[in-house]
């Protein structure tokens, strides 16, 4: 029986994928179509790894302009900036806000994000969800740290536990942790998925029933 669960939240609990995706693109159009491109192309195949990654990477890789720590944190500021209104404003997937109203409190609930912490706060408090979830945390620590750190904290068991998530990033911290897994089949992450086999669903419409399956 399923007792805790971890929600990734872009592409999960809000349609923002797209709002990064585009922000990306935007921070990078200045270097030209062709790098902005290839970020976006990274970007999609590669989701739920942080900003602080995929910068340290594009700019090593692409531009060939390696970035310090501090160089690091201000562009990540300058990709903050660009999404987090968009987030916000963001539509829940179908059936996300539905299943919070009627079913948190029947289980133990997280937000575990490639979204920064403190940003992804902002966003729940900013939502109204932050009744729902007992904590939410995010990066610059990988997703696996924090299923560990939680079902540590929490003496939590793995068979009672369910990631959801729509990343290679969410499935690989489940496989880490001994995790059940559920994805949130999308256009987007088709191709990442497609020899998939487990759990699924495109949206959190019949979330409760699937957990009550498993």
């Amino acid at each position: 029986m399923i007792k805790n669960i971890f929600f990734d939240f872009d592409g999960v609990l809000a349609e923002s994928v797209n709002v990064k995706t585009q922000a990306f693109r935007n921070l990078y159009l200045e270097f030209g179509d062709e790098v902005a491109n290839k970020v976006v192309e990274h970007h999609l195949l590669n989701g739920g790894i942080s900003r602080f990654e995929k910068i340290r990477t594009y700019h090593k890789d692409l531009l060939n302009t390696p970035l310090d720590e501090k160089g690091i944190m201000e562009w990540a500021d300058k990709f903050s900036d660009l999404v987090l209104k968009g987030v916000i404003e963001a539509e829940e997937v179908l059936g996300s806000q539905i299943f919070l109203d009627n079913h948190s409190k029947d289980y133990n609930c997280w937000v575990i994000t490639g979204t920064p912490t403190d940003e992804i706060k902002i966003i729940l408090k900013a939502r109204n969800w932050n009744s729902y979830f007992k904590e939410a945390y995010g990066s610059p620590e990988k997703k696996n740290h924090w299923t560990e750190y939680l079902i540590e904290k929490h003496n939590l068991k793995r068979e009672e536990t369910v990631f959801i998530g729509d990343a290679s990033a969410d499935y690989e911290a489940a496989q880490f942790s001994n995790l059940h897994f559920i994805l949130r089949r999308t256009d987007e992450n088709g191709e990442i998925f497609k020899d998939y086999v487990g759990h699924e669903m495109t949206n959190l419409t019949e979330f409760n029933k699937l957990l009550k399956s498993i």
